[in-house]
C-alpha cells in the first residue's frame, strides 16, 4: 500500500479544511490536505447562503423552536422537512437539539458564538494580506434582517444590545434602506440592519485559498482520495486508509463537514453530527434589475438573500433527510415562488440554477473544535450554515491549540467531548 508520511493530514478541502491547512502552515508546521472530491470546495462550501453574518448567529435550537418546527411541517413550502430514519444517529441527534431548546441554552451559545464571531472577522482581515478581498467578490454590504410578524419583531428588538451597533427599522423604513424590498415592505413589521457584516462567494474563496497553499514552501500538497477509516494504536492514529493507499503522519485534523462523524466512529468516537440539508438558487443580474446592495434575512420564511458579483444568491431551508444531496423538485418549486414574491424585479429568475449542500450541525449550533482522546487526532467541525462565516477564526483557534498557546477566549463548550 502506498504511505505518505507527514507532520499533519487535514482530512477535507472545504472552507473549513482550506482555512485550517492555511492557519496550521503560518503556525510552522508542514500540512497536506486530503479532500475525496477531484477539486476542491465542491461540497457545502461550493454555493452556500455567502453571507458572512459575524454578529447575527443565531443557534437553532431556543425556546419555541419545537412547536414551530410542528407547523413547520405542515406548511407546502415551510423552511423544515423531515424524513425519519431507521438510524439512531439521527435520533440521538434529535434528542440533544431538544436538550437545548430553552432560552438559557440559546443564551449561552449565542454569547460564545459572538466571539467566535468577532475573532472570525479580525482573522479575515488578517487574511486580506495574503488573499486580497476582489478575489471572491468580498463586499463590506451590512445585514438587513426584515420580520414579517409583530410578535417575532417585538421578541428581536427586545434582547439588548449592549455595544449600540444595530438600525431598528420600519416596514417602511426597509425599503428605503434596500429598494429590493419595495414589494415586500408594507406586509413588515419591521428591520434590524447592522453594518460591519459581508458578501463573499465562498467556492471562488476556496480556490484563491488553494492557490495560496500550494504556493506555501511548508505544503506538500492536496491528495485527491477518498479517506475511509482512521486507524489507532497506542492512544493515536497512526493512518488514515484511503481508495489508494494509507496516508500517515503526526497529527490528524478532521475537517471533512458531514463525512468526518463516519471517519471519527472508525477511531471509536461518536460525534453528534446530522447533515441539515440546506438549497439555494443562482440567478443572474442585469442593469434592468433591482437586486439586493445589502445582505438581507427573511426570518420568518428562514429566507437569505445575497448579491455576490453580478449573481442573486438565495437560500433556505433545512430538510432533515439524511445525507441525501439529491435536489427535491417541489422544495425547489416552492423556494423560487418565494423567491419571486419577495423580490420580483430582483434578478433573472428564467436562468435559476438549483442547488443542494448537507451542513453538518451540532445540536446546540458550536462548532466542536480541539483535540479528542487520541492525542493527534484533532478536530474542526459542525459549523452547520455557518461554515463560511467561521471557518477562519475556528481554524486560528485550532493552531492556536495545535502549537500549545493560549486561545484569545476561553472554549468552553466548543470543546469534545460536550
Amino acid at each position: 500500500m502506498q504511505q505518505n508520511e507527514h507532520q499533519v493530514v487535514v482530512i477535507g478541502g472545504g472552507v473549513v479544511g482550506l482555512a485550517s491547512a492555511w492557519w496550521l502552515l503560518d503556525a510552522g508546521f508542514r500540512v497536506v490536505l486530503l479532500e475525496r472530491a477531484p477539486a476542491v470546495g465542491n461540497g457545502a462550501s461550493y454555493r452556500n447562503g455567502g453571507q458572512l453574518s459575524y454578529r447575527y448567529v443565531a443557534p437553532l435550537a431556543d425556546a419555541g423552536v419545537p412547536w414551530k418546527a410542528l407547523q413547520w411541517l405542515f406548511q407546502e413550502a415551510g423552511p423544515l422537512r423531515f424524513r425519519p430514519e431507521a438510524d439512531l444517529r439521527q435520533w440521538r441527534w434529535l434528542g440533544r437539539f431538544l436538550a437545548n431548546c430553552n432560552a438559557a441554552s440559546n443564551r449561552r451559545t449565542t454569547a460564545k458564538l459572538l466571539e467566535l464571531g468577532e475573532h472570525s472577522r479580525r482573522m479575515m482581515a488578517q487574511l486580506e494580506a495574503a488573499v486580497p478581498l476582489a478575489e471572491f467578490g468580498w463586499r463590506d454590504a451590512g445585514k438587513l434582517v426584515v420580520y414579517r410578524s409583530r410578535a417575532s419583531f417585538d421578541a428581536a428588538i427586545a434582547r439588548p444590545d449592549p455595544e449600540n451597533r444595530r438600525r431598528v427599522l420600519t416596514g417602511a423604513e426597509t425599503a428605503v434602506l434596500e429598494l429590493a424590498l419595495a414589494e415586500l415592505a408594507p406586509r413588515l413589521a419591521g428591520g434590524i440592519f447592522n453594518a460591519g457584516e459581508a458578501v463573499a462567494d465562498c467556492h471562488r474563496f476556496c480556490l484563491a485559498l488553494e492557490r495560496r497553499l500550494r504556493a506555501h514552501p511548508r505544503f506538500d500538497g492536496v491528495i485527491h482520495a477518498n479517506a475511509t477509516c482512521l486507524f489507532t494504536e497506542n492512544g493515536k492514529v497512526s493512518a488514515v486508509q484511503t481508495e489508494t493507499g494509507w496516508v500517515t503522519g503526526e497529527h490528524f485534523v478532521l475537517a471533512a463537514g458531514i463525512g468526518s462523524r463516519g471517519l471519527a466512529a472508525t477511531a471509536g468516537i461518536d460525534l453528534p453530527l446530522y447533515p441539515l440539508k440546506g438549497y439555494s438558487l443562482t440567478a443572474p443580474v442585469g442593469a434592468q434589475h433591482t437586486a439586493p446592495e445589502v445582505s438581507v434575512t427573511d426570518f420568518d420564511r428562514k429566507t437569505l438573500y445575497a448579491r455576490i458579483g453580478n449573481q442573486l444568491r438565495v437560500a433556505a431551508m433545512v430538510d432533515m433527510v439524511g445525507e441525501d444531496t439529491s435536489l427535491d423538485p417541489r422544495r425547489i418549486a416552492g423556494l423560487a415562488r418565494l423567491v419571486r414574491e419577495t423580490m420580483p424585479a430582483a434578478a433573472d429568475y428564467s436562468r435559476l440554477e438549483p442547488w443542494a449542500g448537507l451542513r453538518p450541525a451540532t445540536p446546540n449550533s458550536a462548532p466542536l473544535l480541539g483535540p479528542t482522546r487520541h492525542g493527534n487526532l484533532w478536530l474542526n467541525v459542525g459549523h452547520g450554515p455557518l461554515g463560511f462565516t467561521f471557518a477562519c477564526g475556528t481554524a486560528a483557534l485550532l493552531a492556536d491549540l495545535m502549537t500549545g498557546r493560549p486561545t484569545p477566549f476561553a472554549l468552553d463548550f466548543l470543546a469534545w467531548p460536550r
